[in-house]
């Protein structure tokens, strides 16, 4: 099962259909506008300039200014860095611990598996937005309630596919073999776990940094995030709503990078359908 598994697994990753190839490459379009973009914006997100309320685009200002004077590029830019961080780091966060007790609880069974059984399903009983929206209230406008809450709705989902991946592939005759031959567990993990894992976890991986922008844009729009002056989607489209009529270009920037987020990731998520056996 685990050999067959090894070459799908590596054929899934090098097989690049045009659908990921414009994901990749979008990807990395935002990831240099998050990067680089504050440095080339002409002035701080932060700067307001009452005098140059809601213009329109122009050289010095691509994006224009929204309805306190300040650049949309920059606040723009800053934003994409912070929506794409913060869900970045929630599910690196999600995907390690939940991952690893996944594969400890089928590992040992019985009563490990149980209890983080329960543990997971108790999690998943509150709804997911509900639990983030509980922890921002605590602390509203503070960045570590949204970065706990979607790490707490995030890891349920990696623990549960570790979980049922790693019971069918510790029960097949090759890991079995492989303890009769006196094979350890890093081996078992590397040999046999590995490969049936990762593609599956890559694409939790995906879904996962779509959700979390999703619900950050989310969170900063109903006011439970991020607060002013900080620059976030979501509360930037909240600020700019209201001008939308008046200056839709101020508004279009960080729709249009949310649009290009969720479109890139969920193009990354295509499954190759040639080249790779089933």
């Amino acid at each position: 099962m685990s050999e067959m598994a090894s070459p799908t697994w590596k054929g899934a990753l090098t097989v690049a259909t045009p659908r990921r190839r414009i994901a990749l490459l979008l990807i990395v379009l935002l990831a240099l506008f998050a990067i680089a973009g504050p440095l080339a914006a002409p002035r701080q997100p932060f700067e307001q300039d009452l005098y140059a309320v809601l213009q329109a685009p122009t050289m010095a200002e691509p994006l224009g200014t929204d309805h306190l004077g300040r650049s949309v590029l920059a606040r723009t830019a800053h934003a994409t860095r912070l929506s794409l961080g913060l869900a970045l780091l929630c599910v690196l966060s999600a995907a390690l611990p939940g991952t690893l007790l996944g594969l400890f609880a089928a590992w040992r069974g019985g009563w490990v598996d149980r209890v983080a059984g329960a543990l997971a399903d108790a999690v998943l009983a509150l709804p997911g937005l509900l639990l983030v929206l509980l922890l921002a209230a605590l602390a509203p406008g503070a960045m570590w309630p949204l970065y706990l809450g979607l790490s707490l709705v995030l890891w349920v989902e990696y623990f549960r596919v570790a979980r049922a991946s790693a019971q069918i592939v510790l029960r097949s005759h090759h890991v079995e073999a492989a303890r009769l031959l006196g094979f350890g567990p890093l081996h078992i993990a590397r040999r046999h776990l590995l490969p049936e894992l990762a593609p599956v976890l890559g694409t939790l991986g995906s879904f996962g940094l779509g959700a979390g922008v999703l619900a950050l844009a989310a969170m900063g729009f109903v006011g439970m995030g991020v607060q002013p002056p900080m620059a976030e989607l979501g509360l930037m489209m909240t600020e700019l709503l209201p001008y939308a009529a008046e200056a839709p270009w101020a508004i279009a920037g960080p729709i249009a990078v949310l649009a290009i987020a969720i479109l890139a990731l969920a193009l990354l998520n295509e499954r190759p359908r040639a080249g790779v056996s089933p």
